[in-house]
């Protein structure tokens, strides 16, 4: 089924992250590499996880949940619960960013349960004990903390075992030590510097345990390859998706390591056609990934018509009802890289 959407509200919805930019910020300089163009292998993956900010963390949720069977934790930084807007731009930016409306948990968890009995999203029983990190700064007025505190309850209702890290002052952004906005700032590129570690924290509620990151040159390769033959429709523009993605993928997966899975999704204004790989170089990912055994997929998103800042379809930018449950565009064509990855 198709049903239009508003191109005012969801240009709204998708300036959510857009403000202006904060005062510099001295931030720590991570090692990087140097993306090498090539094609995604596949490798001994022992486990699929996701990741996300904002846009790409209600992605996330809409994989997780899709795909509870397959991926086995997620980190969800800056936003509410799954299926929060309901195809409705409105409620995206009233309902699932500010919190003038509800966001109708009760009905989120009900169609869950009834896509889960139709097959469209895997039984909810692959929810139940599933690690998730969910982070909400205090200076984030963009999803307001409500939100984020319904998105706890619903990954709760169905059993998963949820770390809310909620004491954090920091603005609408991805928290990192190379930040390179002040913590309270809600400014471009997004990425804040609290003088704190959540990846350590998420990476060892996810897995149980995590070794420090290299801190040194990064030993792994970051592969950009073409996200057009991922996905679903054979060309990623046209699902407002950029024609390249990246990948790192550290010496000792190459070499034939059993190793996880990480899918990391930027958010609104942080794709590469906004800002180049300064998410990919500095969400402190490819650090952990060389020293615990961990492949880092980062899909990307670009601007269309109904999507002027380039974030993820999580309110049905793209006109499709199913956006949120197995067939939609983009959980395809992410779950389609994690597929040839060997996830």
């Amino acid at each position: 089924m198709i049903r239009p959407v508003s191109r005012l509200l969801a240009a709204v919805v998708a300036a959510l992250l857009l403000t202006p930019v904060a005062p510099a910020h001295a931030a720590d300089t991570p090692h990087t590499r140097t993306p090498v163009s090539g094609n995604l292998s596949t490798y001994r993956i022992s486990g699929v996880y996701v990741a996300g900010i904002s846009s790409g963390a209600y992605l996330a949720g809409q994989l997780q949940v899709a795909y509870s069977r397959r991926i086995r934790g997620a980190a969800l930084f800056a936003a509410g619960p799954y299926y929060c807007a309901q195809n409705n731009v409105a409620q995206a930016l009233y309902g699932c960013g500010d919190n003038i409306y509800p966001t109708y948990l009760s009905s989120l968890q009900a169609y869950t349960r009834t896509w889960a009995g139709y097959g469209w999203v895997d039984p909810v029983s692959g929810l139940s004990g599933e690690p998730v990190y969910v982070f909400h700064g205090g200076s984030d007025g963009t999803v307001k903390r409500s939100v984020s505190d319904d998105l706890v309850r619903y990954q709760q209702h169905f059993g998963a075992s949820v770390q809310y890290d909620s004491g954090s002052s920091a603005g609408h952004g991805w928290v990192t030590p190379y930040g390179t906005v002040g913590c309270t700032a809600t400014a471009a590129p997004y990425l804040n510097d609290c003088g704190t570690d959540p990846q350590r924290t998420f990476l060892r509620k996810l897995f149980g345990s995590v070794q420090s990151p290299n801190t040194g040159p990064l030993g792994g390769t970051l592969v950009r390859f073409s996200q057009n033959g991922f996905a679903v429709n054979g060309w990623a523009n046209g699902l407002s998706m950029d024609a390249n993605g990246f990948a790192y993928v550290p010496s000792s997966c190459a070499s034939g390591a059993s190793c996880r899975l990480l899918v990391a999704l930027h958010g609104c204004l942080q794709g590469h056609s906004r800002v180049g790989t300064v998410f990919v170089d500095r969400a402190n990912l490819n650090q952990y990934a060389d020293t615990n055994a961990m492949i880092v997929l980062y899909p990307q998103a670009i601007t269309a018509a109904s999507n002027p800042n380039g974030c993820w379809d999580w309110w049905g930018y793209l006109g499709a009802t199913n956006y949120p449950i197995k067939g939609g565009a983009q959980v395809e064509t992410v779950m389609n890289m994690v597929r040839r990855l060997g996830g």
